[in-house]
């Protein structure tokens, strides 16, 4: 089970605002219990120097019980990079005339505005640790003027924004002084995770001026944050300085550091730890990132360095590390797991003893699906929590006692009951691809941060997570499926990779039955169909809303898809519960004027549902891979039911495009007083390589071509006279 986790906040210069500091991971921090706690020093020792928490992002986590003391690996939020501004202890610094003066970079022609000098200097001490950022932009062009609106994102509890300070130095080098106020608003609040922001704009802000401001995020006490150095940003930057003071590591607390790095430029100097034990690096002239549809993560496209903090004793090898991550990772699964007998009598109370095997194992995952999910709901504070004295589950018998469990457990008790029932069974840690792709090279554990069961059945390895709600059975969450993953075992564990789902495994399929009006209007029903993932994503999405919001959320998402306004009314109740069972909604639609006069006939588009073919792969040229989150499939059955005595005098070919791992397909027909449109969608990769945007984008050209054919019709005498 994965939790899902938002973007990075990261600076963004696409809409205006500019969202500066990355903290990386925040939405995991709401799934976060312990995982593989270490035995601690006896109290005495603590009194005196008080323990580290180590934040890993580490998306789900379990705590196991091993004695008084132990060592928590959170999920929380990571700290460094992306457009911030460093150095808050030093002020602002000097401009130069050449700053006031240009008008241009020759190196990032046409750029709006670019970042003159970017600073990040981290503190890791741990008990003070802090993070102090600075800026410096030069506005270019008019646009370039919506970069005076900042917001700083944060969360209460495990970081703050402080030491604010800013200015507009204007074109003839006259400052103007920051005075204005200075607000908070709420940028996201999810399943218990609230995310906060510093906002404030520049004053007087114009084409020449340079705005320049910092500030510290002060860390939460006694944690360690890993941190990460992303070069690249949405504007150019001429000249980016980082570094970090890391954590000592101590007898009570050992924790190693390692820092890998990712596409620097040659511009770029690599990280490199001084005598201060300080670890610095400098950047010169980085391009800006360019930001293209259905790319991979981000972070995974931009230059960038990764501190990891570990409690694991160091490996000079990868395949040596790996064995070290299986041996302390199975261990404790296997302790969490091993209750054999508690299990057995579970299963007795599930299945049959004459079931077939898969329907065995379809009984045990609906019944771990039936059990309470804690990791969906709003975490409670650490006030409440002590309040109800709520101990952690120490194994699966627990959980199932308890009848509730967070989703990693729920993962591991679906594990120990397959075990229970006679299935070759595995527990796996994967790694979710919706920020990175990972790769052992790396030797970052904590990318291996979703965990997922291996189930032998019937000659076949599958592969379930039944702690990530509404997921079916036999399918994962689209970030766990097609990624690397190790199965753990006692003989050092084994890689794999998990499968990735057939296209016609997540459907929208789209039944429509209208009739035509003599003054172009369409009117009828429709029926939504989601299979597979589609329906999961929609069902989590709103599992937390009421009807009336569940009503506007389906009548909007299908609303955009039809290229002309129209009007929908959903009219059943969809089952916003089931999990095996595709979403359903049926709708009232009208569309008014949907077919539109040329002369003496009337033209009928053919693209009912195509607003978001429409829109993709415009541009001629590509720089990064193509990336879709998972192979998908659309299906359209539109019948249109023509006035009496209307007649069709052309239609449309049937159009055929076949690609190795896209298809299109449209048919129309007519006969009976009705036309009849067939149209099939489908995309079945995961990623290809940019050389072969050209074919794709073709490939959408006729997809587009296609969509926009029309019927041509010939009304009736009575219509033809009005």
């Amino acid at each position: 089970m994965t939790c899902r986790a938002g973007s990075d906040i990261v600076a963004d210069h696409r809409i205006g605002t500019r969202k500066v500091g990355l903290l990386q991971s925040w939405r995991f921090a709401q799934c976060g219990v312990a995982i593989f706690p270490r035995r601690r020093p006896p109290l005495f020792r603590v009194l005196a120097t008080p323990w580290v928490k180590l934040v890993m992002p580490i998306r789900r986590s379990f705590s196991v019980s091993v004695g008084a003391r132990c060592i928590f690996l959170f999920v929380l939020l990571a700290g460094i990079s992306r457009p911030i501004l460093a150095w808050a202890g030093i002020g602002f610094q000097p401009v130069s005339p050449e700053e006031l003066k240009m008008t241009s970079e020759p190196l990032a022609p046409g750029a709006p505005a670019i970042i003159l000098y970017r600073q990040v200097d981290r503190d890791d001490n741990s008990r003070t640790s802090h993070e102090d950022n600075y800026y410096r932009i030069k506005i270019l062009t008019e646009e370039g003027r919506k970069y005076a609106d900042i917001e700083i994102p944060f969360v209460r509890g495990d970081n703050d924004v402080v030491g604010i300070q800013a200015r507009t130095i204007r074109p003839d080098g006259s400052i103007r002084a920051f005075d204005g106020q200075i607000f908070e608003k709420t940028v996201e609040k999810t399943r218990g995770t609230k995310i906060l922001a510093k906002t404030f704009t520049f004053p007087e802000v114009q084409v020449g001026s340079i705005i320049e401001y910092f500030f510290t995020y002060d860390l939460k006490e006694y944690s360690l944050f890993d941190s990460h150095w992303i070069l690249t940003d949405d504007l150019f930057t001429k000249t980016a300085k980082f570094s970090l003071k890391p954590y000592a590591s101590t007898a009570a607390n050992p924790f190693n550091l390692r820092w890998t790095w990712h596409s620097l430029n040659t511009t770029s100097t690599q990280p490199s730890q001084g005598p201060d034990h300080i670890i610095r690096m400098e950047a010169h002239n980085i391009a800006a990132f360019q930001e293209e549809d259905f790319m991979p993560p981000e972070n995974e496209m931009k230059a960038r360095v990764d501190f990891i903090y570990s409690d694991e004793l160091p490996a000079k090898d990868q395949d040596t590390f790996w064995r070290q991550v299986d041996k302390k990772r199975n261990g404790s699964l296997e302790s969490f797991v091993g209750k054999r007998g508690a299990m057995q009598a579970a299963v007795a109370q599930i299945v049959s003893p004459n079931d077939l095997p898969e329907l065995k194992l379809r009984k045990i995952y609906d019944r771990v699906q039936q059990l309470r999910n804690t990791s969906y709901e709003v975490r409670k504070t650490e006030q409440q929590e002590k309040r109800e004295k709520e101990k952690a589950a120490a194994n699966v018998e627990d959980v199932w006692k308890r009848g509730y469990g967070n989703g990693m457990q729920l993962t591991w008790l679906f594990l120990a009951l397959a075990r229970a029932a006679g299935f070759e069974s595995y527990g796996c840690w994967v790694s979710n691809r919706n920020k990175y792709f990972f790769s052992p090279a790396v030797m970052d554990a904590g990318r291996l941060d979703a965990n997922v069961v291996l189930v032998k059945l019937n000659g076949k390895d599958l592969y379930f997570d039944p702690g990530a709600m509404f997921t079916p059975f036999g399918l994962l969450t689209w970030p766990e499926t097609g990624t690397q993953g190790m199965r753990l075992d006692a003989d050092g564990g084994k890689w794999i990779q998990t499968t990735l789902p057939e296209s016609t495994e997540s459907q929208i399929q789209r039944q429509a039955r209208l009739k035509l009006s003599d003054s172009g209007d369409l009117e009828g029903k429709l029926t939504v169909t989601y299979i597979g993932l589609e329906a999961m994503y929609r069902r989590l999405e709103m599992r937390n809303a009421d009807d009336v919001a569940r009503k506007k959320f389906l009548e909007d998402q299908i609303k955009e898809q039809v290229p002309a306004a129209s009007e929908l009314e959903l009219t059943n109740k969809p089952d916003w519960a089931a999990t095996e069972t595709p979403l359903v909604a049926e709708l009232g639609m009208k569309v008014p004027g949907w077919a539109s006069t040329a002369g003496k006939h009337a033209l009928l588009p053919v693209g009912f549902f195509t607003v978001h073919e429409r829109r993709i792969f415009e541009h001629a040229n590509r720089v990064h891979p193509i990336y879709f989150d998972y192979p998908y499939q659309k299906v359209d059955d539109v019948s249109v039911e023509l006035p009496t005595g209307w007649q069709v005098s052309s239609m449309p070919q049937p159009q055929v495009s076949e690609g190795h791992v896209v298809s299109y397909n449209l048919k129309v027909e007519s006969g009976n007083g009705t036309v009849h449109v067939m149209r099939k969608l489908n995309v079945d990769f995961l990623m290809l390589e940019p050389k072969y945007y050209g074919p794709l984008r073709s490939f959408f050209q006729v997809v587009r071509t296609g969509d926009e054919e029309q019927v041509l019709l010939q009304p009736g005498t009575a219509s033809a006279r009005n």
